[in-house]
């Protein structure tokens, strides 16, 4: 079940960023990953701010905006860009201006920012050319800042649902470990910033971290399932008998659980910052 592949899928041999197929599949249910996908802890977001050197915020593969709200709330003024019009669409409803484009081939036409964003995205964006056109946006000093938040289950859990995806799904290995934690995405991160590395222009990457924890009930987890990427893609009955085997996985455990997660952001400057 990852909101973020933690590798390449065995079938294909390709790099997260050349499944577009895949990253254009969320906005088959805009309404439901804006109700349902959680959001970001509000010091990450004050981080990022305080790191950069002013608050014009440029939000690559912004969706339904829910990290640009909370940019916005923060006193940013915020421009998203996605490459679902169904996504954009709702983002513009909800105050988010917003443009229809993949990043790579994005215009921005002479503007530029102060900092650079992106929240559970930059996995589908091409890790060299995605960081060279944020440099080349980016006013002096500005900040790039990739995040993603990594969830947890608690013992016990996530071995009941690695089996239920195992037995519904036993052809598709890359769903057989559900929550791997922040460890096992290292090499997306490791991938991330090596690709801001070769661009050149930026100092070295960090990488923050920032736990938070969240309770679900059954109905609020099998809500936000269907959201995860590829699980649109699923036929009806495999996602109707993996709702059913999770629920009856959350069902024997009480009906509720503490999900814990990790905001992992991997961020730099563009070379020259103070």
């Amino acid at each position: 079940m990852p909101t973020i592949p933690p590798g390449r899928a065995r079938s294909a041999e390709r790099e997260p960023h050349e499944h577009r197929e895949m990253a254009e599949s969320f906005g088959s249910d805009a309404e439901r990953y804006d109700r349902t996908r959680p959001r970001y802890p509000d010091a990450m977001v004050e981080r990022i701010v305080a790191a950069s050197p002013g608050c014009d915020v440029l939000d690559v593969g912004c969706g339904t905006g829910i990290a640009a709200r909370q940019f916005q709330a923060a006193g940013c003024k915020l421009l998203g860009v996605d490459v679902d019009a169904r996504m954009a669409e709702l983002a513009r409803r909800t105050g988010v201006k917003t443009e229809v484009a993949a990043f790579e081939s994005w215009a921005p036409v002479g503007r530029s920012f102060d900092a650079v964003i992106a929240g559970q995205t930059w996995h589908w964006v091409d890790p060299v050319a995605g960081a060279a056109k944020a440099a080349r946006v980016l006013r002096p000093d500005g900040r790039l800042a990739l995040f993603w938040n990594v969830f947890q289950l608690p013992p016990g859990l996530d071995e009941s649902l690695s089996a239920v995806y195992r037995r519904v799904l036993p052809d598709q290995p890359v769903y057989h470990r559900v929550a791997p934690g922040p460890d096992g995405y290292s090499p997306l991160f490791a991938k991330v910033a090596d690709g801001i590395r070769q661009v050149g222009a930026f100092g070295a990457p960090e990488r923050w971290r920032f736990d938070w924890e969240r309770s679900y009930t059954r109905d609020e987890w099998l809500d936000q399932l269907p959201t995860f990427g590829g699980h649109s893609g699923f036929p009806p009955a495999k996602l109707e008998e993996l709702l059913a085997g999770i629920g009856a996985a959350v069902d024997a455990v009480g009906g509720s659980f503490t999900m814990r997660y990790t905001a992992v952001v991997v961020t730099a400057a563009v070379n020259g910052a103070t």
